[in-house]
């Protein structure tokens, strides 16, 4: 007898680790690519509709001061993809490229992770990471390059009012076209079928979902397009026909991105660019509203946790930049929004974290122990309100060799070695980046101390970028 209830107790824990796994919740991961902080309307932007995002921010937790920390070449999104799903920092990410088999060999991927503990992971979209999705979940459908395939008729563009050669809504170009269907609403079809299949699941699920969009080339259906009357669109504060370091930051005309737009900028080629972005944002929220409104009809949003992202900002004219290759906060800072159960509704974080903290706040979320080498931090402290404070005492940026950058809550520093140059914001009077204190006396003591704070800050980054050669007084 003694024998049989031993057996019972073995059985009956068995099914409590069972029911256990099974009622971990479900993650649901989205991702933009070039999404600014500032293209979204909950985040202040009245000129650009996102209804389904609005309504997400009002849901959970929004955090206002989220950065990507930069790149080692143009495509910044590759570094920043490497990074969320490695959970390295910058030059660490960079090195591990190299090590990819074995890494998955050791599950040390996010998603290996999280299938580890019981998940069922499923993928779409963008990936740009040298190593196959199809390796890493355990279903992947349409992975998409870094971008759509572009034409020299989207480039240098509008020359005039009456330059319509390229329209984002010409199906003839490709791009987000190709293959029939636009790639933003191929996503959010598979988004939906992923969570069709996830109902019959035993097992909790991690989805993946990265769009394209709003990358360029920016094509949406015309209508979009129609919501944003060009001559309505606002320039921003900040516009400058050329900014005077742009080559030596690695921002030039051999740029890709930078071409995208006429040298010098002209006021109506950022008008028609921004109305391009506003469109496709848009057009990305309708879909994500799709998969957030089959959430809720299927029941399985009761126990699904919810982030919203995206990789980095976007220049869109602001300082005479169109591209992201660039260290103010238009290019750097990303919106981030977290849902679930639990978590606090229509709520603010103006703590300065990186968008890669919610690779370990997923596995907090799960009950996964975060492993050792994963570098970012859970935002779940942060969101709950036991940490008041940032795990960070300051952003740290970098742009291959060209550029470097460390922000504080009150300034920031940006470094440019090939210019010799550095320039210095006052954050909380000046926003939008526009007066460079770097030589005002009055602000002495505070550009020293940024000064070391990014010396400290290369030093724990792996940052080899000697900084003395170019500023020998100051480093």
């Amino acid at each position: 007898m003694r024998y049989f209830y031993s057996a019972l107790a073995i059985l009956f824990l068995l099914i409590s680790c069972q029911k256990k796994e099974i009622e971990r919740p479900n993650i649901l991961f989205i991702f933009a690519d070039d999404l600014s902080y500032e293209a979204v309307h909950f985040n202040g932007n009245i000129e650009v509709n996102t209804p389904n995002l609005d309504q997400l921010a009002e849901e959970g937790v929004t955090f206002t001061h989220t950065y990507n920390m930069g790149g080692w070449n143009g495509a910044v999104c590759v570094a920043s993809r490497a990074m969320l799903n490695t959970g390295r920092f910058l030059w660490r990410a960079k090195s591990a490229q190299t090590n990819y088999n074995e890494m998955k060999n050791r599950n040390q991927f996010w998603s290996l992770e999280l299938g580890n503990a019981g998940y069922e992971t499923y993928m779409t979209g963008k990936w740009h990471i040298s190593i196959p999705a199809d390796s890493l979940f355990n279903h992947v459908r349409d992975i998409r390059p870094g971008m759509p395939s572009s034409v020299p008729e989207a480039y240098n563009r509008p020359q005039s009012r009456s330059d319509t050669t390229w329209l984002p809504w010409h199906t003839k170009y490709g791009g987000y076209w190709q293959g029939g269907k636009h790639w933003t609403e191929v996503v959010g079809d598979n988004a939906i079928d992923f969570l069709d299949l996830a109902k019959s699941s035993e097992h909790p699920f991690f989805m993946y979902l990265a769009f394209n969009a709003p990358h360029d080339p920016r094509q949406s259906p015309k209508k979009f397009v129609d919501m944003y009357p060009v001559e309505q669109i606002k320039v921003p504060n900040n516009f400058l026909e050329l900014y005077p370091y742009k080559d030596d930051m690695g921002c030039g005309e051999d740029l890709r991105d930078e071409r995208l737009a006429p040298f010098p900028r002209t006021k109506y080629s950022i008008q028609t660019h921004r109305q391009e972005y506003y469109a496709i944002i848009t057009h990305l929220d309708e879909q994500i509203g799709r998969i957030l409104a089959y959430l809720r009809e299927s029941g399985q949003d009761k126990n699904t946790y919810i982030l919203f992202s995206a990789d980095h900002g976007l220049s869109v004219g602001h300082h005479g930049l169109v591209g992201k290759q660039s260290m103010y906060d238009h290019s750097m800072r990303v919106p981030l929004i977290v849902v679930g159960p639990d978590i606090p509704e229509n709520e603010q974080r103006e703590m300065q974290v990186y968008l890669q903290d919610i690779m370990a706040t997923t596995f907090d979320l799960a009950g996964v122990d975060k492993p050792e080498y994963v570098e970012f931090n859970s935002l779940l402290p942060l969101i709950n309100k036991k940490k008041s404070e940032s795990f960070y005492t300051e952003i740290y940026g970098a742009y291959i060799n060209f550029q470097r950058m460390v922000r504080t809550d009150k300034y920031k520093l940006i470094v440019y070695p090939r210019a010799r140059k550095m320039l210095l914001f006052d954050l909380k009077n000046d926003p939008q980046e526009m007066h460079d204190l770097f030589d005002d006396p009055a602000m002495k003591e505070t550009k020293l101390e940024l000064i070391s704070r990014l010396k400290a800050q290369q030093k724990a980054m792996d940052d080899t970028l000697n900084l003395h050669v170019y500023f020998p007084d100051y480093f």
